[in-house]
């Protein structure tokens, strides 16, 4: 499935669902569902995150030790409804937003979600990804 998102086509051979939320705002705030030592807890991204957050969409989903993030939900600026933007069950990625996609590097999921389907050597080379600093799901010119 080939999307054409701003400049950038989207590449997702992996089947992972993709929504498009982050990219018809520019402001908002996050959430997080995380696995804890004691169980499950939600948490709010700071003030000075959120801005960061949009800017880089790659780094809301890698701040994390690896298996702790499980969802991560987004407010539009003057609404009060949370939509869903990353959702893993287990080490299976159900959902992510094309933005993440589109700024997700192979380095991050290597490291972060190596044991989940968004790590899959098709895609990378789909995408003609080279190194972890690649983008794992826009093609990559070098």
């Amino acid at each position: 499935m080939i999307k054409k998102i701003g400049t950038s086509a989207l590449i997702n051979t992996t089947n992972i669902v993709s929504v498009n939320v982050l990219g018809k705002h520019s402001k908002g705030i996050f959430r997080y569902i995380v696995k804890t030592g004691l169980g499950m807890t939600c948490l709010d991204a700071r003030d000075f995150n959120n801005i960061t957050f949009m800017e880089t969409p790659e780094a809301i989903i890698s701040g994390y030790k690896k298996g702790a993030l499980q969802t991560v939900q987004f407010k539009p600026e003057g609404s009060e409804t949370w939509a869903t933007i990353f959702s893993r069950t287990g080490k299976k990625v159900k959902l992510v937003d094309e933005s993440i996609l589109r700024s997700l590097t192979v380095g991050t999921i290597n490291s972060l979600y190596n044991n989940t389907n968004l790590m899959d050597m098709t895609q990378y080379k789909t995408v003609n990804s080279k190194c972890w600093a690649s983008t794992a799901f826009v093609m990559n010119n070098n």
